[in-house]
């Protein structure tokens, strides 16, 4: 089989996701659906990979549960490369749980211990010479996401085996934007957060996407996209800094929409987009997302 492309490193998980129609205040009990679905910030990026047309590979844990035979076979059913995913006996299958209401999202408990707990052994299709070793780099894509173990992220941030890929990060949520800190300086790194979590990063509080964006290139970061919600994006590195407008659409869900934003941008670099067309379609893709239009 040929290798993989495109590496997605990070939380692959089941999300189950509550979702209001009415306001939500703290404590409120209110009727609702609840969804269970394949999930986790790397998933989530590599679905909507493989909806643009991409075999992605997982690079995870799952336990060796019947949770993680499901997610398997839903990966697997998705289009995507399972061969790299790790199954631990002494671990159970991750779960991300959130609720959401009418004014987005109001609270969410993400559960990745077997991913932080499972550590490094994740990556060792990229040591043992399955994707890559010290000498022979990884050169596709990989996006990796924040919630790999503090210490697994700082040791990818100068492995030999990462320095020759291109390098796409998500903090997973504002708790572990601090987990990339690591990556600026590196000579290849894209960062794609939110405003909160830029902030975070760059230790002060920020008034604007564009202002985020430059600012976390300032201090290391080779690029970096930040979004706003429905406010103004953008994309910058040290010679230029892009700004799209989000569309205007009801929001009929929140959870995955930086996820699926990355992803298309991701994509749409692949397919040749110039900066400023792939900023704009990322931000069409979320929107849609977002509104409900797009496959979940």
């Amino acid at each position: 089989m040929t290798p993989p492309s495109i590496l997605c490193i990070g939380s692959v998980l089941w999300d189950i996701i509550g979702r209001s129609t009415q306001p939500m205040p703290l404590g409120a009990d209110r009727p609702g659906r609840i969804t269970m679905l394949p999930g986790g910030v790397a998933l989530n990026i590599a679905m909507a990979l493989a909806r643009a047309g991409h075999r992605p590979a997982l690079l995870s844990v799952l336990g060796q549960d019947p949770e993680g035979d499901a997610l398997l076979a839903a990966c697997a059913n998705l289009g995507l490369d399972t061969r790299y995913l790790t199954r631990a006996e002494d671990l159970p299958t991750d779960r991300y749980m959130a609720i959401e209401g009418p004014q987005g999202l109001c609270a969410a408990v993400a559960d990745a211990h077997s991913l932080e707990i499972a550590g490094a052994r994740i990556l060792a299709p990229l040591y043992d010479g399955r994707l890559g070793g010290s000498d022979a780099p990884f050169q596709g894509c990989v996006a990796m996401d924040g919630n790999l173990a503090p210490a697994v992220l700082a040791s990818s941030a100068t492995a030999p085996e990462l320095s020759g890929c291109d390098l796409r990060l998500a903090p997973a949520s504002p708790g572990k934007a601090l987990r990339l800190v690591p990556f600026l300086g590196h000579p290849r790194a894209v960062f794609y957060t939110n405003l909160e979590e830029a902030g975070l990063i760059c230790g002060q509080n920020l008034p604007d996407a564009a202002s985020a964006a430059q600012l976390l290139v300032a201090k290391g970061a080779a690029r970096a996209l930040v979004t706003d919600g429905a406010a103004t994006a953008a994309d910058a590195c040290a010679t230029a800094c892009y700004t799209g407008q989000p569309p205007s659409v009801s929001v009929a869900r929140i959870t995955g929409a930086g996820d699926t934003f990355m992803a298309a941008h991701i994509a749409a670099e692949l397919a040749g987009q110039p900066r400023d067309g792939a900023l704009q379609q990322a931000l069409r893709s979320a929107a849609r997302y977002v509104s409900g239009k797009d496959t979940a």
